[in-house]
């Protein structure tokens, strides 16, 4: 818990109230492409695709918002929200519905972090899988000390690590919610009874996998008799859902935790035919969410807090922020939607810096000291000058890990996996309270194995492979009971002056989720747009590796002069899916004003 310190800058926040969206972007493709490293394809291969890209113009609120990635959890959150809930019981409510209408994303048999304001102090939650006792470095090795394939790793129980959501959700509402905790589940029972249909992109990924079908209870829920996706519009009812939510709502987390539905998930993770895991009823009635020291810094007029470790979302944030503000990232704002070319050339040379330091350094701190004086020492100041000085007038190329004040330690490199699928809500309530929360099962469908309604995390596959390399153990290697890195970056801003909050922003994208919510933040507090239009904005950046700019948004031209400064361009999918409420001041009154990715189902509810 941080309660937001005395400041002496009172400036307003400085944020253009204009409403209308940025128009369609008419580039063109890349002219090259450059072809990835095996390294680079192991983290980029098949993520959750890309289905639909369709144009938002955001939504204003007055007294309370919730913003998710589908529009019935929206709607369920909303509904908490009318029936005077809290931020938290919205939360709540909307992550039950995604359980059910995004189940390729998030879900119960998942994890999530939550961070979490009341106006007075931020808190982060973490609910983060955790390893079973059972695991070891070698989880995820051949016997010759060579990493499995990502198939073998994602796959059946070998992946799945014990499920943290419901315990995190249940330790956030005893002490924030309003409304009784059952209430919160009857909009998803009611859906899981009644069924709702299946969606663009829903019937897109169910399409596109080739993995889930090959789960007995998974082919029979989500495909026909001929093993086809059932088609858009199908109304599909999820019974089994709807009785174990009726069973946690009526016993509370307890009964997932322990009794029938922690003995489904143990044997369904130690029955795989050919990739059975450890996971064991002990491990999941073991689990405990934990509130931890939200990594909070100053920027500019601005306080911004995120996820502390595991997460590496709060602290890389923090660093490339950092530096943006020594290079004066503000000066290159875009123009008509399209971002400066120098602006793209100093984004990604200083995630590159921040990734660099991530890979090293960053895991769990319940079993990884971090480096010199921990976070203080990652986000000094005075380190990230020394860091920002790197970036030139030409690519760095590939970035080396920094040396932070005291550092006292040395760890291998991480080559985690690091899937792009999970969802993010963010919510604002009338009594002073938001929230921003990054949920996942980690890759699209965790690892493919469903039970009493919902499928498992492969989440353990965030940990690194590789135990360790010539520099030493890797900080974030399996072991018993820890809880894998992540870079999911929910993330809270509040003007200094006030402590007002003032922005409430995530996104799910694996690993580029920490330069989506990054390109917010800079498009919000350094370029005057509104969340919406920020969101809007192409995606891009670097992850230590090529410069990745998002398919068909940058011109040709842009492309030939970062290559010409140095830059190996790769062109992708950027498939983020950003959600934000910001506040904002017009005629004498501040207000809500919320905006969703275009590029997912998103939506916004408020009043």
């Amino acid at each position: 818990m941080t309660t937001l310190p005395p400041v002496t800058l009172n400036r307003t926040l400085n944020l253009t109230v204009c409403l209308a969206l940025l128009g369609a972007f008419s580039c063109n493709p890349a002219s090259a492409e450059v072809t990835p490293t095996p390294a680079q394809k192991a983290v980029d291969q098949a993520p959750e695709i890309a289905t639909a890209y369709t144009e938002k113009t955001g939504s204003n609120a007055h007294k309370q918002m919730v913003a998710a990635a589908n529009p019935l959890a929206a709607d369920a959150g909303y509904q908490m929200l009318r029936q005077g809930g809290s931020a938290i019981d919205a939360a709540i409510a909307t992550q039950l519905v995604l359980t059910l209408v995004e189940p390729q994303s998030s879900g119960i048999g998942g994890g999530a972090f939550l961070m979490y304001t009341d106006g007075r102090r931020v808190q982060a939650f973490d609910g983060r899988e955790t390893a079973p006792a059972a695991a070891s470095e070698q989880l995820f090795q051949n016997p010759d000390g060579t990493p499995v394939s990502r198939a073998t790793g994602v796959v059946g129980g070998r992946s799945v690590g014990a499920p943290g959501v419901l315990r995190m959700l249940q330790l956030a509402h005893r002490e924030h919610g309003r409304l009784e905790w059952a209430t919160l589940f009857a909009p998803a029972i009611a859906l899981a009874q009644d069924g709702f249909p299946v969606s663009q992109r829903l019937h897109g990924l169910l399409a596109w996998d080739q993995a889930l079908k090959r789960d007995p209870v998974a082919a029979h829920y989500f495909y026909d008799r001929d093993g086809k996706p059932w088609p858009v519009g199908h109304i599909l009812k999820n019974p089994a859902l709807a009785r174990t939510l009726q069973e946690v709502a009526d016993g509370g987390a307890d009964a997932f935790y322990q009794g029938r539905i922690a003995r489904d998930i143990a044997v369904k993770v130690a029955s795989h035919p050919t990739n059975p895991g450890k996971l064991t009823m002990q491990d999941i009635a073991g689990y405990r969410a934990i509130v931890r020291e939200p990594v909070c810094s100053d920027y500019k007029a601005w306080t911004v807090c995120g996820m502390p470790p595991p997460s590496s979302g709060g602290v890389a944030i923090a660093q490339m922020l950092g530096m943006l503000e020594v290079k004066d990232i503000a000066q290159f704002p875009p123009v008509d939607g399209m971002p400066d070319t120098r602006a793209i050339h100093l984004f990604a040379e200083a995630g590159r810096l921040a990734y660099a330091d991530r890979d090293r350094y960053i895991a769990d701190p319940d079993f990884v000291p971090l480096p010199g004086q921990g976070v203080a020492a990652l986000v000094d100041k005075t380190y990230l000058a020394q860091r920002a000085a790197l970036i030139g007038e030409k690519s760095m190329g590939r970035a080396a890990a920094g040396s932070p004040p005291g550092l006292q330690v040395a760890w291998g490199t991480d080559n985690a996996l690091q899937r792009p699928s999970t969802s993010h809500l963010v919510v604002v309530d009338q009594y002073g309270a938001g929230l921003s929360m990054t949920t996942s099962v980690e890759d699209a469908f965790g690892a493919r194995q469903m039970v009493d309604g919902f499928l498992l995390n492969n989440q353990l596959t965030d940990f690194s492979f590789a135990s360790r390399d010539a520099s030493g153990p890797v900080a974030n290697r399996v072991q018993a009971g820890k809880r894998p890195r992540s870079a999911m970056s929910p993330t809270l801003v509040f003007e200094k002056g006030t402590h007002k909050l003032v922005l409430a922003t995530g996104s799910p994208g694996g690993s580029a989720i920490i330069n989506y919510v990054a390109k917010v933040l800079v498009g919000t507090m350094d370029w005057g747009l509104n969340v919406q239009q920020a969101i809007s904005l192409p995606n891009f950046g670097s992850r230590n590796g090529p410069t990745e700019l998002e398919k068909d948004r940058i011109p040709a031209s842009q492309i030939a002069v970062l290559q010409a400064m140095g830059h190996t361009v790769r062109v992708t999918e950027q498939n983020s899916g950003l959600q934000g409420i910001m506040r904002l001041h017009a005629h004498g009154q501040d207000f809500w004003f919320g905006g969703a990715d275009p590029r997912r189902e998103g939506a916004v509810r408020g009043d």
